[in-house]
């Protein structure tokens, strides 16, 4: 089968358009012939090394999958050879974790792509017990924006923020492929909700996707916005995806006794704030990473009824990775990226 394979850390040259071997499917587990690959920030943190700080080389990078089932491992029932599906984009991988929850608690707990060879490939190999079948009638390049900014979106804002209907809610980065999706799940558990772009065209994207206000961080300051909009209450909720000099504002917006969500590091990895702004008015901060299977499937049903759609910005050839990759760092790219394994 034709992958885009690493075999070291670097820039996005290091991704390698080649010829490997096609996976068997384990007892248990299926092959999965791959229409459509996923790209997410965390695959080029990945190739990079910034984030485990060795891996077994060569690797095959991406989480987000969707496909067509091409071979059933023994003792797979509830699938047929052909069927549409979705992998869940994190699971435990010994079968006596498999019941965990949350699931990343687990200690065989990977990411595809990270843990394990991942979607940048013609087949993936994946447990039958995490994979879910496509009824949202999406095309497979739509719904491969999804898997892990949907997932990973119900988990922290569902889940660990708990967004309630009603609530106000700050979304950073609500252009990227995170953001997009979490406005739209928390939209989808009726909250109000807010959200920071860097530029007027990603903004009117956001608009798009139903946030109530949208702020321009180059021409305003987030916390003033925010604080107007809840009447100098603060909001219920912050997701905060990214970090850094960031975090401590996002703690300033929340309310007393409100919750920030850190979920990512995009403006740095080193936070420092003052701990008074958080416990002298009872905030709570926490961190979400990773989800569950539940989570998945709960956004899919979502999709299904139409409250949440997909946000494809382009989709490229498998061959193109490097190019893919590039795009994503440099951050030209509003919604999500996508590979096609089996384009020319």
């Amino acid at each position: 089968m034709k992958a885009a394979v690493i075999h070291q850390f670097g820039d996005v040259d290091v991704l390698k358009y080649e010829d490997i071997e096609t996976p068997k499917p384990k007892p248990g587990h299926m092959l999965i012939k791959v229409l459509a690959a996923g790209i997410n920030r965390l695959d080029h943190y990945i190739r990079e090394g910034s984030v485990v700080p060795e891996l077994a080389f060569p690797h095959i990078l991406g989480s987000d999958a969707v496909g067509d089932v091409a071979e059933l491992g023994e003792g797979v029932t509830g699938f047929e050879v052909g069927e549409r599906v979705v992998p869940a984009p994190g699971y435990p991988l010994n079968e006596e974790d498999y019941d965990i929850r949350p699931a990343i608690t687990a200690p065989s707990f990977a990411l595809p792509g990270l843990g394990t060879w991942g979607a940048y490939a013609q087949y993936m190999e994946v447990p039958a017990r995490f994979v879910l079948k496509d009824d949202t009638g999406l095309k497979p390049e739509e719904l491969a924006t999804l898997p892990v900014p949907l997932a990973t979106g119900v988990r922290c804002a569902k889940a660990v923020g708990e967004v309630q209907a009603g609530n106000k809610v700050l979304v950073h980065s609500g252009a990227s492929g995170s953001g997009s999706l979490q406005i739209q799940v928390a939209k989808a558990l009726g909250a109000e909700v807010a959200t920071t772009v860097r530029d007027d065209a990603k903004g009117e994207y956001a608009k798009s996707l139903g946030a109530d206000l949208v702020i321009n961080t180059r021409k305003d300051d987030f916390v003033e916005q925010v604080k107007k909009w809840t009447g100098g209450l603060g909001v219920d909720v912050v997701i905060d995806n990214l970090g850094g000099d960031v975090l401590p504002k996002s703690i300033d917006v929340v309310k007393p006794l409100g919750t920030v969500v850190a979920f990512g590091f995009v403006a740095g990895t080193e936070v420092t704030f003052d701990i008074r702004s958080l416990f002298f008015a009872q905030k709570q901060l926490r961190g979400s990473m990773a989800s569950d299977v539940e989570d998945l499937k709960w956004g899919l049903e979502q999709v299904r009824l139409g409250q949440i759609k997909p946000s494809l910005d382009r989709a490229l050839p498998l061959s193109q990775a490097a190019e893919a990759h590039r795009l994503i760092s440099t951050n030209q790219v509003t919604g999500s990226l996508v590979l096609l394994p089996w384009a020319e």
